[in-house]
Order: C-alpha cells, then sequence, then structure tokens
C-alpha cells in the first residue's frame, strides 16, 4: 500500500516536535481513530505458529511505544502480526526527568533514558479488563520499580497480575535505564528469578488451564561467556524464549551528528549489526528449538530477512517507525513475501538460520 500525501505529512510533522511530543500525539491520533488501519500485505506463508499462538505475520511492535496498553487493536490494525504493552510495574513511575528520547536522523537511530516511565498494574489491568475477549496476540512486557526492595517479587507480582490478560510475557531485565536492572542478567540472580517467574507462570496455569509462553529479553551487551550462562539457565527452567535485544549502551558507529553523546540507550539502525550477531549466537547456543524474536534495527524487508535468515522466528520493531512511519510495515510484509517467492520456500521457518553460523562468527 503506498503512502498517501497525508501520511506524508503527518510525518513531516511530528519530526518538527520533539520526539516524546510526538510519540505521545501518535499513541493519542491512533486512540482517536485519525490514524486509520491499513490494508497490508497478506500470504499464508508469513504466518507463525509458536506455542499455542497462531501469528498471521512476523512483525510485531516492540515494548515502549504502547506501555500502558492504550492501542494494542489499532496497532494490531496498522497490519502488525502481534503487540507487545509495556513495560509495565507494579507501581506507576514518572521515570527519568524530560528530556529523555532524541532522534539521530543522520544514523536513522534513537536513544532514550525513559526510565520505564508507566502507569502500573492497575491501570493496565483497568484496560485489559475493557478488552477482554479480543482476537489478536497481544504480549505484556513486565518489569520492576526502580526503588523496589525486591525486584523478583516485582516481576512475579507482573504475572500474577496479567495471566489472565497476556498472550505472553516478556520480562524485561535489560533496559539500562533502571540502575542495577541488567545485574539480574548475571547467573545466580538470574537463576533466582525465572525461578520466581516460571513458577508464577505455573500457579496460574493451574487456575486458568492455559500455561502462557514466558520470554526473556536480553541486552545486546553480554559478552559471550555471560550469554552461555543466560542461555543455560533458559534452558535448564524451561523458559519458553528469548527477545534479542534491547537497547545497547555502545555508540560505536555513530556518524557523530546529533545528540549521540545522551545517556541512554541506542536503537534503531546502528543497533542492527550488534543485535543480529547476538541472535545468532543466542541461536547457536539454544539450538534449533527454542523461540526467538529478533529485534533492533529492522528497518527493511531485507534487514527483516536477515534477522530470519540469523535465527529469529519473529521480529520487532518500533525506532524506524519514527523515521519511517506505519508504511513501513506493508513494505516490510511485501518484501518478505518476494523472498519466499524468490527463493521458492514455502515458509519463513525454512528460511531461518540460513546464515546463523556467519553471524555468530561475526565480531560486534
Amino acid at each position: 500500500m503506498s503512502v498517501t500525501w497525508l501520511e506524508q505529512a503527518a510525518q513531516k510533522g511530528l519530526q518538527l516536535l520533539d520526539a516524546e511530543t510526538a510519540h505521545r500525539v501518535t499513541v493519542l491520533g491512533l486512540k482517536s481513530g485519525l490514524v486509520p488501519g491499513r490494508k497490508i500485505a497478506s500470504d499464508p506463508r508469513l504466518a507463525v505458529n509458536l506455542w499455542d499462538l497462531k501469528f498471521p505475520n512476523p512483525l510485531g511492535m516492540a515494548a515502549g511505544f504502547d506501555k500502558n496498553g492504550e492501542v494494542p487493536d489499532e496497532l494490531l490494525k496498522l497490519g502488525f502480526g502481534f503487540a507487545e504493552a509495556g513495560s509495565v510495574t507494579p507501581r506507576a513511575q514518572a521515570g527519568n526527568p524530560r528530556p529523555r528520547v532524541f532522534r539521530l536522523p543522520g544514523d536513522q537511530g534513537v536513544i532514550n533514558r525513559y526510565g520505564f516511565n508507566n502507569e502500573g498494574h492497575d491501570a493496565l489491568r483497568a484496560r485489559l479488563t475493557v478488552r477482554a475477549g479480543k482476537p489478536g496476540v497481544l504480549g505484556i512486557n513486565v518489569g520492576a520499580n526502580k526503588d523496589a526492595d525486591d525486584r523478583i517479587a516485582d516481576y512475579v507480582a507482573g504475572i500474577h497480575a496479567f495471566s489472565e490478560f497476556a498472550s505472553y510475557f516478556a520480562v524485561n531485565i535489560s533496559s539500562p535505564n533502571t540502575p542495577g536492572l541488567r545485574d539480574l542478567q548475571a547467573r545466580s540472580a538470574l537463576a533466582d528469578l525465572l525461578s520466581g517467574v516460571m513458577a508464577a507462570r505455573d500457579e496460574n496455569t493451574a487456575k486458568s488451564g492455559r500455561q502462557v509462553p514466558v520470554l526473556l529479553k536480553i541486552a545486546p551487551d553480554v559478552v559471550d561467556e555471560d550469554l552461555q550462562d543466560i542461555v543455560d539457565e533458559v534452558l535448564d527452567k524451561k523458559v519458553d524464549g528469548l527477545i534479542v535485544s534491547n537497547t545497547t549502551i555502545s555508540r560505536e558507529g555513530l556518524s557523530g551528528t546529533g545528540p549521540y553523546q545522551e545517556t541512554g540507550g541506542l536503537s534503531g539502525r546502528p543497533l542492527f549489526r550488534k543485535s543480529t550477531i547476538m541472535l545468532a549466537k543466542a541461536r547457536k547456543l539454544a539450538g534449533p528449538d527454542l523461540p526467538i524474536i529478533g529485534v533492533g534495527g529492522i528497518d527493511s524487508a531485507e534487514t527483516a530477512w536477515t534477522k530470519i535468515a540469523a535465527g529469529a522466528d519473529l521480529l520487532q520493531l518500533y525506532s524506524s517507525l519514527v523515521f519511517k512511519g506505519p508504511a513501513l510495515i506493508d513494505e516490510i510484509l511485501t518484501g518478505l513475501i518476494a523472498k519466499l517467492n524468490e527463493t521458492g520456500l514455502g515458509s519463513l521457518r525454512e528460511a531461518r538460520d540460513a546464515n546463523v553460523d556467519a553471524w555468530a562468527s561475526e565480531n560486534d
């Protein structure tokens, strides 16, 4: 579906606003219906079946855009195969002081230090209660409050709060904007966290009869030894999948234009190489059966296909929409269909891992 002049004008208008205001205006536009749904490319070969879920296509909206679960259905109407709300913490928190998000147009990247700003469990539960019964895959990304005395307890509380609503859970221990959060990726802490989270999931399974998949979202900055430990714990605790990856604290490869020295996590195009290497390494360590969502720098059909060939079952994006708008969704899906036609493959699963060895051997 081609970009209309109105969409082009809206995209240019958003670029005139500061990044956080533009984000809020976009969410409000979706809520109001001013941002219409889109007719997007559809092909049964794009469908992905994982756990007890059917994804009509592999492309999802990553966490961070719809922190408070205000517009999941509107995102699905844009053409996403799934959406993810959060990160949500037990208690509402304001996050870090503004300004806290910065565009890097020359690099097609974004730096943010939001700090898990969200309205808390109760507000999200209220919205999801109203939404209950609607179709579509909606993941819930859970986090911990900055001042929590027991961060593991915060994650467990998130599992209990949303088990009846979540298509899947994402356990986010990889944001660089909550001090000490990434320490949960260390093996002993991770073992305790995953034990608590999976026990909470199983407790809710016993009540509801549905086993909600739990995925762990990791950083792209972990060293090889730590990645081995993370994957070992994921397999040992029978976690259902990985999300690779969150933003990076690295600033390597930036052009040096724009506010590139701001503190926070870097996403968008500059993250693509680093996150794809991490994805491939995780796939090699985990083996072929563990589902992995590939995230980081997807801004075209080519980069989407590359992620799949490096080991991803599903994909997520966010930052590229800042620069390209919602027409990118159809562009990527149309391009993936063209790739399937070109290669003669019957599904995206058949394309997965084609270049995993090459990517895993790269140095970031």
